[in-house]
C-alpha cells in the first residue's frame, strides 16, 4: 500500500487507482443478441402477466 507521511507525522493510504479505458460500441452480433434477449424478456413478463389475470378471482 502506498502510505505518506505528513506534516506531524500522521500516515495517509491512498487507494490503488483502476486502469482507464473507453467503452467500444457494441457490434452488430452483439446488437442483434441485445434485441432477441430483449424480446425474450417482453414475452416472458406479457406470459407471466397473462396467467396472474387469467387465474385471478377478478372478474
Amino acid at each position: 500500500m502506498p502510505y505518506i507521511n505528513e506534516e506531524g507525522g500522521r500516515l495517509n493510504n491512498f487507494a490503488i487507482e483502476p486502469k482507464i479505458y473507453k467503452a467500444e460500441a457494441p457490434s452488430q452480433a452483439q446488437q442483434r443478441n441485445y434485441l432477441v434477449l430483449g424480446a425474450v424478456a417482453t414475452a416472458l413478463i406479457g406470459g407471466l402477466m397473462f396467467v396472474a389475470f387469467s387465474v385471478s378471482n377478478v372478474s
